[in-house]
């Protein structure tokens, strides 16, 4: 049991050191962006532009992960990390931003190789609850990256990113030398072993659905972090450094409903009606943010929001996992990421073309991306729908 703990502690501390650097960029990218001459389109392809590389990357390291286990895709992973942040940080011109970003989003399988690697050792009826406490680190990470990046923003423009970069050092190192593997050697897939797209599905027998509902969730929330700093700049004059304390107030509420709400409502409810309950939130959160007029109703539909995504998100994650055996984790996993990385190329490339549409000076602006983001996630909610109450795992 202490072995067990010890090994999640340690992912754990993974992730939360990822998140911080990850969080670090949101509140500071677009605007440092727009030091460069960036428009909302351009913006928003610089945000897209790492996700898509995620597409085409995460479902491979998924499948290498699940060959030659977990440590050693976390562990380049994170260099890879290091080596994008390092280079925005140093960046002279836009096409290095972009240059970094796709960097960044090749080597961005990390996230996904550390659910895999809960999946190894948790059992099926304990994924939702990990993934929540994964989540729970997560946010954490994310209350304390945007308010560093705020306040790193004073020193430079590129300051937050060589932090970010360093602690992406710190953290690959932290998985070599203290984060056991979790994959056994009987477990791994062999290389004469098929992975066909087919075989992936029959594997993980409700991937569509979840697919579906995950890519229409991050679609909507993307929409929203692409923008958010924009739009809260031209409504309310907030800067980097406010904007990071927003961010981190959206961290603390995921923190308390992924750390400590959610295992309580997961032994009431399934995780079929929490993320049902989660898509509700998350598109009332969106759809209400273009209607706030002071720092008290912009908390209040941003804390909508930050609830509803600490529902979805962890619940549909689980339900993933517990859709495959041991064999197919990395690869089902890795498919679910690739559906959130598509969602991440797609939210922030139409969500940079909407804002463009709103003029900057009207008090109308952000209202398009946003409400656009609440529509999409009414698909989300049709497709949780369509899951099972219990998911069903395939034999081994």
């Amino acid at each position: 049991m202490n072995d067990h703990r010890s090994k999640l502690s340690i992912i754990f501390l993974t992730v939360f050191i990822n998140m911080i650097g990850f969080g670090i960029v949101w509140p500071v990218l677009p605007l440092y962006a727009k030091h460069f001459g960036a428009t909302e389109t351009v913006n928003g392809w610089l945000v897209a532009v790492y996700s898509l590389a995620q597409v085409l990357a995460t479902p491979l390291l998924g499948k290498i992960s699940d060959r030659v286990g977990r440590k050693p895709v976390l562990f380049v992973s994170l260099l890879g990390t290091a080596l994008g942040f390092f280079l925005m940080g140093w960046a002279g011109a836009l096409l290095w931003l972009f240059v970094a970003r796709i960097i960044d989003g090749v080597s961005g399988g990390s996230l996904g190789a550390a659910q895999a690697y809960i999946a190894d050792i948790t059992s099926p009826e304990e994924r939702s609850k990990a993934m929540g406490l994964l989540g729970a680190a997560l946010g954490v990470g994310f209350v304390i990256g945007p308010a560093l990046g705020g306040i790193m923003s004073q020193i430079s423009m590129g300051a937050p990113f060589h932090l970010a970069g360093v602690l992406a050092l710190v953290n690959a190192a932290l998985v070599w030398w203290r984060l056991p593997e979790s994959l056994a050697a009987e477990h791994r897939i062999t290389q004469e072993e098929k992975a066909s797209l087919w075989e992936v599905f029959r594997h993980g027998v409700h991937l569509p659905a979840l697919m579906g509902s995950y890519f229409f969730a991050i679609t909507g929330f993307s929409i929203l972090t692409t923008n958010f700093a924009l739009f809260t700049s031209a409504r309310f004059g907030f800067d980097q450094a406010h904007n990071g304390y927003v961010f981190s107030f959206i961290g603390i509420v995921g923190i308390i409903m992924q750390g400590l709400v959610l295992r309580h409502v997961l032994k009431a409810r399934s995780e079929k009606s929490i993320a049902l309950a989660g898509a509700i939130l998350l598109t009332l959160g969106l759809a209400l943010l273009p209607l706030s007029h002071g720092l008290a109703t912009l908390l209040l539909f941003t804390a909508l929001i930050g609830i509803g995504n600490s529902f979805i998100t962890p619940t549909l994650n689980g339900l993933a996992s517990r859709s495959a055996n041991r064999r197919w984790q990395g690869r089902v996993v890795g498919m679910m990421q690739s559906a959130g990385s598509l969602a991440r190329f797609v939210g922030p490339f139409v969500g940079g073309w909407l804002l463009s549409k709103d003029p900057a000076t009207s008090v109308n602006y952000g209202r398009t991306p946003f409400w656009v983001g609440a529509a999409v996630l009414v698909f989300a909610f049709v497709c949780i729908l369509r899951l099972p109450g219990v998911p069903r795992t395939p034999d081994e």
